[in-house]
């Protein structure tokens, strides 16, 4: 059976999932959240003429060296100084203060010297004027941030500074993860002889929070169907990915108990390494199911091709799956028929530029090595082999 590119099922995956309902979420709660509605500026920022450092404020008309003003009061942040600056005088202002009517410049504490009630600048007439003027951030009606736009501590300070205490944002979509096999126990239970922990339950419910969705888990399931069915009618999700029981062997069950239930298969495998047996299909109620292999990097590895954008596109946003450029340290041997995402450590050094080197054993069920690639050299099919020096291009695994 021919298998369809990662970028081919990528879009197939993609095709007709849209974004959930919306919900107001406090600031404080929204990092990573898609908006909903844009975010509009109720007021100018700032909504004065403010002081740019610590000095005086002066009419820029009575700036010269030398000159000698009488001090009049002082302004300071958050605070009405209620006084005018009239030729001839100076009020005392500090970083942040709104600049007294009449002034329209500040000089800097380090350009004047206070003698009793007077201040004596030593400041020349073309000096900056220090002052930051109303609006100059954003102005009220302002469009600060459109809709579909992911939220980060940066757009939330943004948000914050327009006076917004909440965002209308696209619900975080519930992502059901389970995992199948009788060799899986939960870490921290006993295990038997012939048992292994669960090592993507954690991780992947780690990526999906990353990603922006809410990760429930419906804990292991045996490879038998009854067991599988009874785990996904267990829990409410928007999204269910399982892990493992997806390859063709007697014991993998999952495809058989989604078929069962009306389950829909669109992607049957992917051309790709690791995770060739990844696999996609719709519920029978329509709600998508992505399927991952059982092994740790092939599953982190298709979580990163697929998982993170599905969940995206849930929220109205787009994950795109990019690499950056990098040399590579050493010669890699020619790609075969797949894709493939070979687990490597990513440096920068003193020069600025990127060096990258595969890790040398790329077996995917290798937990170590997982542990210490924060990069994926992406490898074309049919690529041919490259030397040291060679430009290659690498993913930046979420972390």
């Amino acid at each position: 059976m021919s298998l369809p590119s990662v970028e081919t099922a990528r879009a197939t995956m993609l095709a007709g999932i849209g974004p959930l309902g919306t919900e107001a979420m406090p600031l404080m709660e929204a990092d990573g959240c898609w908006l909903a509605e844009p975010v509009t500026a109720g007021r100018d920022q700032p909504p004065f003429h403010a002081s740019a450092m610590d000095g005086w404020a002066v009419r820029g008309a009575d700036v010269r060296p030398d000159a000698r003003l009488v001090v009049v009061g002082e302004s300071a942040a958050g605070h009405d100084a209620g006084l005018t600056v009239e030729p001839g005088e100076a009020a005392r202002i500090f970083t942040g203060a709104a600049l007294p009517p009449g002034a329209d410049r500040v000089v800097i504490q380090e350009e004047a010297r206070c003698d009793g009630g007077t201040v004596v600048l030593a400041a020349a007439p073309d000096a900056p004027t220090w002052v930051r003027p109303q609006g100059c951030d954003f102005r009220a009606g302002q469009v600060l941030l459109e809709a579909g736009t992911r939220l980060n501590p940066w757009r939330l300070a943004l948000a914050a500074s327009a006076g917004r205490a909440t965002v209308t944002c696209r619900r975080r979509p519930v992502i059901a993860l389970l995992s199948t096999g009788d060799e899986l126990v939960a870490p921290g239970s006993a295990a038997g002889p012939h048992q292994i922990y669960d090592a993507c339950a954690p991780a992947l419910a780690a990526f999906v929070r990353r990603s922006g969705g809410t990760p429930v888990h419906l804990g292991p399931a045996r490879d038998d169907e009854a067991s599988i069915l009874a785990a996904i009618d267990s829990g409410a999700f928007d999204l269910l990915v399982t892990v493992g029981g997806a390859s063709v062997g007697d014991h993998d069950r999952v495809k058989p108990a989604v078929r069962s239930i009306g389950g829909v298969l669109l992607v049957e495998g992917v051309a790709v390494r690791p995770g060739k047996p990844v696999w996609f299909a719709h519920l029978a109620d329509g709600r998508p199911l992505l399927g991952l292999p059982g092994n740790p990097a092939s599953a982190l590895v298709c979580a990163e091709l697929f998982l993170a954008p599905l969940i995206a596109a849930l929220q109205g946003g787009s994950a795109d799956v990019e690499t950056v450029p990098a040399v590579l340290e050493g010669p890699l041997a020619a790609n075969g028929a797949r894709e493939h995402y070979m687990r490597a450590v990513l440096t920068t050094g003193s020069d600025g530029v990127r060096r990258v080197r595969p890790m040398t054993d790329q077996d995917s069920s290798l937990v170590t090595v997982m542990a210490a690639a924060n990069g994926l050299v992406r490898r074309l099919p049919g690529a041919q082999g490259l030397q040291a020096g060679a430009d290659v291009g690498v993913l930046i695994p979420a972390r």
